[in-house]
């Protein structure tokens, strides 16, 4: 029975393409200039599933629908964090996490990467795959692509708190090879810390963009963790360009046979300066000799 199973898994797995959660290093030598991609898909969120999954907080709603008590608490966590920056924030915090080596110090700047996909500083965020084709002009050769799939709020036991899933992967531009996927959930009520209260929350949405914030650097952590494989050495860095090879002075004459070098060449003596006319200095006037006396000494 065992074995059934483990070979019913082998053949799911062939038939679905399972890629491990860690890239291994030949794969990752494939790659030289990636590029990082972070997007959320159309239905991802905000949403708020806290009242219609626990009813602990049925007695405190006065009569107000779960529905749209949900409804509403979703408008107030969309107000928080814009589906950009909640892209950005998994795209720069994954890319800081990354060794400082190749290939990740080759990837391509993101405002070219944005500029060419046509969504460079836009509050909405595509959410279809937009086509990577467009890289490849900027010398891209595999895409870093990470997609929030879904994320928000619900409740379990009067227990709520922030969630997001997604997944993410790297694949080859040239035939779309993928050469690593691994997906991620991170709920805040699974790490044991304190729950949010969804009616503090829709007065103090920031609460929620703390917890979420906090969501996606752990996430971020176990994607960089996933794109550094433990068997994949440090490339080494490109050496500078040498500089150019002084030419050697050209060797001195032979010295005919019994002679010594020659002598340095004479200066001229520098010329007495010209005085000019009305600047003679004039002669003192001659003394006259005085006559010493007879028998004295001079």
């Amino acid at each position: 029975m065992v074995r059934i199973l483990w070979v019913t898994l082998a053949s799911v797995c062939a038939l679905s393409g399972c890629v491990s959660h860690q890239v291994s290093g030949a794969s990752l030598e494939r790659v030289s200039h990636p590029a990082f991609i972070s997007r959320i898909e159309e239905a991802a969120g905000p949403r708020s599933d806290v009242f219609r999954e626990d009813d602990t907080y049925e007695p405190t709603l006065r009569r107000l629908d779960p529905k749209e008590a949900d409804r509403r608490l979703a408008v107030k966590l969309g107000q928080t964090m814009s589906r950009f920056e909640l892209s950005e924030r998994l795209r720069v915090t994954t890319l800081s996490r990354l060794p400082a080596e190749a290939p990740w110090t080759h990837a391509l700047d993101p405002a070219r990467v944005a500029s060419a996909l046509d969504s460079f500083l836009v509050e909405e965020v595509p959410a279809n795959a937009p086509d990577y084709e467009l890289l490849r002009p900027l010398g891209a050769d595999a895409v870093v692509e990470l997609v929030i799939q879904e994320y928000g709020m619900h409740s379990e036991d009067g227990h709520a708190g922030a969630y997001v899933q997604g997944y993410g992967r790297l694949f080859e531009l040239k035939g779309g090879a993928e050469l690593w996927r691994r997906t991620f959930r991170a709920d805040q009520r699974d790490k044991g810390g304190a729950a949010l209260d969804p009616y503090r929350v829709a007065k103090q949405p920031e609460l929620f963009r703390d917890a979420l914030t906090a969501l996606l650097d752990g996430v971020a952590a176990e994607l960089a963790q996933g794109l550094t494989p433990k068997d994949h050495a440090a490339r080494p860095p490109t050496p500078a360009p040498a500089a150019p090879a002084q030419p050697a002075p050209a060797p001195s004459p032979a010295l005919p046979p019994g002679e010594l070098p020659e002598p340095a060449p004479e200066t001229a003596p520098p010329e007495p300066p010209v005085e000019a006319p009305g600047d003679a200095t004039p002669e003192p006037p001659a003394s006259n000799p005085r006559v010493r006396e007879p028998g004295t000494l001079p």
